[in-house]
C-alpha cells in the first residue's frame, strides 16, 4: 500500500496503545486520529496517512454522518468516520475502506 510521505511538522507527542489517540490499522502500519488529521509513525517522525486506492467497504448498512457517534476526522477533500478498526469514506453510495 502507498502512502504518501508529507511529515508532519511540529508534532511533539508520541503516540502508542496508551496516548488516548484512537488507533486505526491501515495496511501495514496504524494510523493515530489526532488534532483532525491520522498520522502515522515513520522513522522517527510522523507522517499525514493520506489515502491510498479504492477499496470497497462490504455490507455497511449504518449510515455515517454528523450524528452518527463515530469518531470522524477530516481526510484531505473528505471525512472518514472511525469505527470498528476501520476508516470508512463515503464513495458514489457505499462506503471505502481508507
Amino acid at each position: 500500500m502507498t502512502t504518501a510521505h508529507q511529515q508532519h511538522t511540529g508534532h511533539d507527542h508520541t503516540h502508542g496503545p496508551d496516548c488516548g489517540h484512537m488507533a486505526v490499522q491501515h495496511g501495514d502500519h496504524v494510523d493515530y486520529a489526532h488534532d483532525g488529521h491520522l498520522h502515522r509513525e515513520h522513522e522517527g517522525h510522523y507522517d499525514e496517512c493520506e489515502r491510498s486506492g479504492h477499496t470497497e467497504c462490504g455490507d455497511h448498512p449504518h449510515q455515517h454522518g454528523p450524528d452518527c457517534g463515530h469518531d470522524s476526522v477530516q481526510h484531505g477533500d473528505h471525512v472518514d468516520y472511525l469505527h470498528d478498526g476501520h476508516r470508512h469514506a463515503a464513495h458514489d453510495g457505499h462506503y471505502d475502506e481508507h
